[in-house]
């Protein structure tokens, strides 16, 4: 068995699997929604943050004990992007008795890629996973790589630097999706245009997780509907709007988020406006919700040193 621990920028996840063959069983899946971006002050990690994980990953290593588990942990945006990263990680590791690799960006969105390949047939079209801090986008053709790229934009960082309330006014809508426009013409081969149009996305992550229940509940599709149209995502966004200067939310906005998505009631409509923005840039129609992503990916590739 093995269990791997995922430090992401919403959430800390314990999942332990049993190896079936070829095909990794999921036995047991734990998280915590610590919110570690909302602890990162002036690009840096403050003592509450350190704790905050420390506390949560003493835990999780108390389990994998208590199990007998082989334990891997890997960290991402939260603890890679700051610039006390490397003092934050020793604290942490010191604290909680685990080893963390932190993975650079673009081996983030490849693994996403590895992770999800197992899960379904992916031949050509984009990868997204919407992190709390961080974006992965994979370009890929004929079921291989031709580009990985992450950006510094995520659902919780968007919602603490543009939001002012629960939900965003058109305006601050507006600022994310100017932020993420931003951060994907800073690569040249977007800004010059090279991959024009995709038809299908591949969604990966809690973001696209949570997206799709809110898709079914609201479009009346079946709870294990795995595929959003993407005029949806549009179509979800404008249900879920707030008029400009209206602090209050409407009570049927809010008992929908509660009943379909309550552990993300703040960064679900800023992730859905980095989704939307995606799906706009590339003119995409369809996007196809994998329930493996970077932590299998991580398990295959990093633990058991297996390629796709």
């Amino acid at each position: 068995m093995y269990g791997i621990i995922d430090i992401g920028s919403n959430t800390i996840r314990l999942n332990i699997y049993r190896m079936d063959g070829d095909k990794p069983e999921l036995l047991m899946s734990k998280k915590d929604s610590t919110g570690l971006a909302s602890y990162i002050k002036h690009g840096r990690m403050n003592e509450e943050g350190i704790e905050r994980a420390s506390i949560i990953l003493s835990e999780f290593n108390g389990l994998l004990k208590a199990f007998d588990v082989e334990g891997h942990a890997f960290a991402t945006a939260a603890l890679r992007n700051i610039d006390n990263s490397e003092e934050a990680v020793d604290q942490i590791m010191r604290a909680s008795g685990l080893k963390i690799e932190v993975i650079p960006g673009e081996k983030e969105a490849e693994l996403d890629f590895v992770g999800a390949t197992r899960a379904m047939h992916l031949h050509t079209g984009l990868l997204v996973d919407i992190g709390g801090a961080s974006t992965e986008l994979v370009v890929y053709k004929d079921q291989k790589i031709e580009k990985a790229f992450s950006m510094p934009v995520g659902s919780l960082s968007m919602y603490n630097e543009y939001v002012s309330h629960l939900i965003p006014t058109k305006k601050e809508r507006k600022a994310i999706q100017e932020a993420v426009l931003a951060a994907m013409m800073a690569d040249a081969e977007f800004f010059e245009g090279k991959y024009k149009k995709i038809d299908g996305i591949c969604g990966v992550g809690g973001t696209v997780r949570a997206a799709c229940k809110l898709n079914n509940a609201m479009f009346s599709l079946p709870p294990n509907n795995s595929v959003i149209n993407a005029v949806n995502v549009k179509k979800i966004l404008k249900k879920l709007e707030n008029p400009e200067g209206d602090e209050e939310v409407a009570t049927d906005k809010l008992d929908l988020m509660l009943k379909v998505v309550p552990d993300r009631i703040r960064t679900i409509l800023p992730g859905m406006i980095i989704l939307q923005t995606v799906i706009k840039q590339f003119k995409a129609k369809m996007i196809h919700v994998s329930y493996m992503g970077v932590r299998e990916g991580y398990l295959y590739q990093q633990v058991l040193k297996r390629e796709v």
